[in-house]
């Protein structure tokens, strides 16, 4: 091969992309040249190799992900991958099979010229074997296509195949433990157990014994040896929930198993060894705790190697249509309801709330909607009737609200209309409650079986009224 040992390569099918890309990096100093797929990047190694090579992920041909693999095998590297289809599995895939960095297209032209003298700079590092790729892509619950979404799927791809742990922060409801799964399942201990414990929610005086387990007799009650969370994830991952709520007193037993990955049972004299990553999350400043003496310094070092800060929804709105229609069309599909749609407005007043409760609160409200919203294309008005509901509100006041409203439209047989809806969402709503037993939902609802099958088989045959 000739001596082309300071070129940078593009690769992507838009020329456009390919032709503002360069000139930045012409600009920076570099010597760059340009191709528009795969194939061509093949014939040119016959001769050449570049120093860094920039590709994008979806190409006609032969993509830049298999591209990726086949340039690891052939020594050529490093390399740095940019898509406008950003999500964690294919950036996990893109880090396991040997990419240095990963750029979410619309980049900034400065982000990628700094990306690119970084893994010129670090060529050495870049060259170590990376980890062979899964045969298939995780499917993943995380969901977002708004720039900060996209940089934590970033992270996860980057930080998912190491071994160092990771302290997730965010508000309640960010989705911290879904990002945990991600990082478990994009991870080499994707094969071994994921073990989740929100230690907020254990009672401090049995916390001990959930993370470490109990010897027989250790204890008042205690009559068999149990196992706790480190042993049964050996091998895999340990999801520490809300860890900014532990006590002092396990925080220094905690920090004696991460520093020498050992410790006992409760009232056991075996020492046991552990092989476990430990990922954890809090809502809470750690730094502010550790400042006011409620978390030890030295074990938030321990846990805060990488940081992944989730945003709140509210600095993520675009992300709000998509997760929405998933989250309905998931609870239709849980709750064997009539599927249904958001109306473009509805969508809208969505994108304007903030969310205090994130993407929890989102998700809930999508379910109640899936149950209560009358027609199948859910409006604005709906939303306001959902939150009603929610608060525990008197549903008549509702009620009234939407007759007078359709009175006022000139509708004559909002009597019928409102029977039929009120029957739907009670039985749509015991039907919930009891699992889909009929039988259990009918004597909840105290009407006979019969009449429930006999109604739910007349809301299914009318057309939903769509006002």
């Amino acid at each position: 091969m000739a001596d082309s040992k300071r070129e940078v390569w593009i690769v992507d099918d838009d020329r456009a992309v390919r032709f503002v890309l360069a000139e930045a990096l012409r600009d920076a100093g570099h010597a760059v040249r340009e191709f528009g797929e795969a194939a061509a990047v093949r014939e040119a190694l016959r001769t050449a190799s570049p120093a860094l090579l920039l590709t994008d992920v979806r190409m006609p041909g032969e993509d830049g992900l298999r591209l990726l693999d086949a340039l690891k095998a052939e020594g050529v590297g490093p390399v740095i991958v940019m898509s406008a289809y950003t999500d964690v599995a294919t950036t996990a895939a893109a880090y396991r099979a040997g990419a240095v960095d990963y750029l979410a297209k619309p980049f900034d032209l400065d982000q990628a010229v700094a990306a690119v003298g970084r893994a010129l700079a670090e060529v050495p590092a870049a060259a170590a074997p990376a980890p062979a790729p899964q045969a298939a892509a995780a499917s993943h619950a995380l969901l977002g296509e708004s720039a900060p979404m996209r940089e934590v799927f970033r992270l996860i791809g980057r930080v998912a195949a190491s071994e160092l742990n990771v302290l997730i922060t965010g508000e309640t409801g960010t989705g911290k433990e879904l990002v945990a799964r991600a990082l478990h399942e994009e991870s080499a201990r994707r094969g071994k157990p994921f073990v989740a414990l929100n230690t907020a929610a254990i009672p401090s005086e049995l916390l001990e014994s959930e993370l470490f387990g109990h010897e027989a007799g250790a204890f008042t009650g205690a009559t068999r040896r149990v196992a706790g969370r480190f042993e049964q994830a050996e091998g895999g991952t340990l999801f520490l929930d809300e860890i900014g709520d532990m006590p002092l007193i396990l925080q220094t037993r905690l920090l004696r198993v991460l520093a020498g990955g050992e410790f006992y049972r409760v009232g056991g004299r075996e020492l046991i060894r552990c092989n476990v990553r430990i990922i954890a999350a809090t809502h809470q400043d750690l730094d502010a705790r550790v400042a006011a003496g409620q978390f030890r310094a030295d074990l938030k070092h321990r846990l805060d190697v990488v940081r992944i800060e989730l945003p709140p929804l509210r600095s993520r709105r675009s992300d709000i249509p998509l997760l929405a229609r998933h989250f309905l069309a998931a609870a239709a599909q849980e709750l064997k309801l009539p599927p249904k749609r958001f109306a473009k407005s509805a969508l809208k007043a969505l994108e304007l709330r903030d969310f205090p409760g994130n993407v929890r609160e989102l998700e809930n409200l999508c379910r109640r909607l899936a149950v209560i919203a009358p027609g199948a294309e859910i409006h604005g008005a709906d939303l306001g009737h959902a939150n009603h509901a929610a608060a525990g509100g008197d549903w008549t006041d509702a009620l009234r609200d939407w007759a007078a409203r359709e009175l006022a439209a000139g509708e004559t047989d909002i009597h019928a209309r409102a029977r039929e809806a009120l029957d739907r969402a009670l039985l749509q709503a015991a039907l919930e409650a009891h699992g889909g037993h009929r039988q259990h939902a009918a004597a909840a609802l105290g009407v006979g079986r019969n009449t429930l099958t006999r109604k739910l088989g007349a809301s299914r045959t009318r057309r939903p009224n769509k006002h």
